[in-house]
């Protein structure tokens, strides 16, 4: 009899494991039916579609289109509608719902305040409103039946000149729901080190952030990330992949900024629908999270842009485990390795580990031996 343990999970079992969630945007995760409705609120006319189906299609395939302006373009849509502290506090709540009902028991979501300006709010309005539709949004969750808690991460645009201004508002709120800083936009062009101050100011008063590097721009990008900058997590990190390399027998040799980046357990954000999206691997089978995986780096799974990849924490780990086969103990494994690399305190995320992920990941390894009993016990029956 083969346990469940070492069986590929069902898409149920995946959607009811609990999932931890890391590198997830806000502004590219809003219900398409919410875009339209908050575009008619608020006089917002520029939609490519008004239906909420067509809306989302052509957000994934703006997405997969390959250029960088319809891509950008819909990130344009969504900010556009996010500009008061209601649209804010809605798509919070939202956010916080729909990753619930997926199965995460734990997420931090990001956002940068400064695109969220243009209808007059201050960055501590918008602050607080994100904070306060996370919050209505956990206890919409609980309602439900699910449990979810949900940290905010504050980004800076590294094209822009207000990173250390919005390190200081992050640091501001950070017993308030922020758990971090980010910066996030264009690679090549606008490396980390721009941000020096900003990142020197977080590690003066102790607290986290992560960097979004290595996913286009390379192993530059995540080398200054980590040993200029001093990041905790590398936002998608996926480029790591071109400092090991595979000898035709199999083995494998990591050079010295790969095996740096194994050694101290950095965790690696990765996002592998949308790594897609962006040319990092041509398919989900080729991804270097597979190889990752086996050298037991701190590989994460996440979603990044729910909306523009027409995706989930459910719907990516489905897509892993049809591509490598993994089973609910691989799951786990990611899991347990995003909790442990949380921007929330050790002991709460200890917790978190022994008393809601172990316990529900052996729920579901459980259940093949009762299904299995109640199929011996049906088929052996005799009558009276």
């Amino acid at each position: 009899m083969t346990s469940q343990t070492h069986s590929v999970p069902t898409a149920d079992q995946i959607r009811r494991a609990p999932k931890v969630l890391l590198h997830d945007h806000l502004d590219g995760g809003l219900r398409p039916g919410t875009i339209i409705e908050l575009a008619r609120e608020q006089g917002y006319e520029n939609l490519p579609e008004t239906e909420p189906d067509k809306l989302g299609v052509w957000f994934r395939e703006a997405a997969d289109s390959g250029s960088l302006e319809r891509y950008l373009e819909t990130f344009a849509h969504t900010c556009a509608v996010m500009q008061t502290r209601e649209a804010l506090f809605r798509v919070a709540a939202e956010c916080a719902v729909d990753l619930a009902e997926d199965g995460v028991v734990y997420a931090e979501v990001r956002y940068a305040p400064e695109q969220h300006l243009e209808g007059g709010l201050t960055l501590e309005e918008v602050v607080e409103a994100v904070n306060a539709g996370f919050r209505e949004g956990e206890r919409q969750a609980r309602a439900g039946g699910h449990r979810i808690r949900v940290g905010a991460l504050l980004t800076a645009m590294r094209h822009a000149a207000r990173s250390l201004e919005i390190a200081e508002l992050a640091n501001a709120y950070r017993d308030s729901g922020v758990v971090g800083f980010d910066i996030a936009g264009a690679e090549a062009g606008y490396p980390p080190t721009r941000h020096l101050d900003a990142f020197e100011y977080l590690k003066r008063e102790n607290n986290h952030f992560t960097i979004h590097a290595g996913e286009a721009f390379g192993l530059p990008s995540i080398w200054q990330a980590l040993q200029w900058c001093g990041a905790d997590r590398l936002g998608h990190g996926v480029r790591i992949i071109d400092d090991i390399e595979v000898a035709d027998d199999g083995s494998v040799r990591l050079g010295r900024l790969a095996a740096y980046v194994r050694d101290k357990r950095i965790p690696l954000e990765m996002c592998p629908s949308s790594n897609l999206q962006t040319g990092a691997a041509a398919s989900i089978g080729e991804h270097p999270i597979g190889l990752l995986r086996t050298l037991h780096f701190r590989a994460t799974v996440n979603t990044d842009n729910r909306l523009m990849s027409g995706t989930s924490m459910s719907r990516e780990f489905e897509l892993l485990t049809e591509a490598f086969a993994y089973t609910l103990d691989d799951i786990q494994w990611f899991s347990v390795n995003a909790m442990k690399s949380a921007f929330i305190p050790f002991d709460e995320r200890l917790a978190m580990i022994n008393e809601v992920i172990k316990p529900g990941y052996a729920e579901l390894r459980s259940e093949w031996l009762f299904q299995q009993t109640a199929a011996t016990s049906g088929s052996s029956g005799t009558e009276d």
